[in-house]
């Protein structure tokens, strides 16, 4: 485990050391991990950080209206609105890793342009040891990690908790004081919904998705899953009403997990189940059918692609 201290104060003075006299846009996703990194980055230059949150359009429900209170502290928060480019660059793309790097390649570009409107050179991002892990072991592609694309305009990309797990990151969360909605959220995968819905990226899916998840998150809260969340997996025959529709699959997972290296699916109470499935079909009019992933990692990975 981390030891928080000397950990926050080496952090700091190795963000002064590799910025220098520069300045630095920082990766904002809502997640603790982005979080802690702008927290300490902030420490060590100040007002020359410049916070960038970037609406995808594959965020979760309300992301942005969180961004704007947890970090109104940092006056200098830009938002950028993205959405139709980043789902334009998924256009026709049904690969996974494809994804994967046609977001991380329009992740960069769209921070590149606000460093070159903040004057920054550096970019500082979230980045933590299991993101690497599965990176460099070909199991994933992390947007962060492996899906970078080659060429990338700045002086360097810093990384201050590229070493630690999500448990010693909520930790340092706690010491920084960043206040519980931060320090306990659910993680959320950096390329968003998009890994959440098999196959294309279409609007439509990723709508499903993100309405499918906020249930999800209200639903298994009282039972404290370390994440939990909802994928569009693909079609199927229902009924609603007197008519037979072929509507969208919806698949829930809960998990149990200490780091994120392996978990366990959650047995989960019947009732909840029962009231998941019915607001996710009830709300959702081309939803036919919720199903429940029962499978621990390993064998399978937590996200579904």
């Amino acid at each position: 485990m981390v030891d928080v201290e000397p950990f926050i104060e080496d952090a700091v003075a190795e963000i002064e050391a590799e910025i220098g006299d520069a300045d630095a846009v920082i990766a904002l996703s809502g997640g603790v991990d982005s979080s802690v990194a702008a927290a300490l980055a902030y420490r060590a230059i100040g007002d020359r950080l410049t916070p960038v949150y970037v609406d995808t359009g594959l965020m979760r429900k309300g992301e942005t209206e969180q961004i704007r209170e947890t970090f109104s502290y940092m006056d200098s928060l830009r938002i950028v609105e993205a959405q139709d480019r980043f789902l334009d660059s998924l256009a026709g793309i049904t690969d996974p890793e494809g994804k994967r790097h046609a977001i991380g390649e329009q992740f960069i570009r769209e921070f590149e342009q606000e460093a070159r409107s903040a004057n920054a050179e550096y970019l500082v991002q979230g980045t933590i040891y299991p993101d690497r892990i599965e990176s460099e072991g070909n199991i994933k592609s992390h947007h962060n990690v492996g899906g970078l694309p080659e060429a990338v305009d700045f002086e360097g990309i810093v990384e201050p908790v590229r070493d630690l797990y999500k448990d010693e990151v909520r930790t340092v969360a706690r010491e920084l004081e960043l206040g519980a909605v931060t320090e306990e959220r659910m993680p959320f995968p950096g390329p968003g919904l998009a890994i959440r819905v098999l196959g294309e990226a279409t609007r439509e899916k990723v709508a499903v998705a993100r309405e499918a998840c906020h249930v999800v998150e209200e639903e298994t809260e009282a039972h404290d899953p370390w994440q939990a969340f909802a994928a569009v997996v693909g079609k199927a025959t229902g009924v609603k009403g007197d008519n037979r529709v072929h509507g969208w699959v919806v698949s829930v997972r809960s998990v149990e997990s200490r780091d994120g290296m392996t978990a366990r699916a959650q047995e989960l109470p019947w009732e909840t189940l029962q009231r998941i499935q019915s607001r996710i079909t009830g709300e959702n009019d081309n939803v036919a059918r919720v199903v429940y992933d029962v499978t621990h990692k390993p064998p399978a990975t937590i996200e579904y692609e």
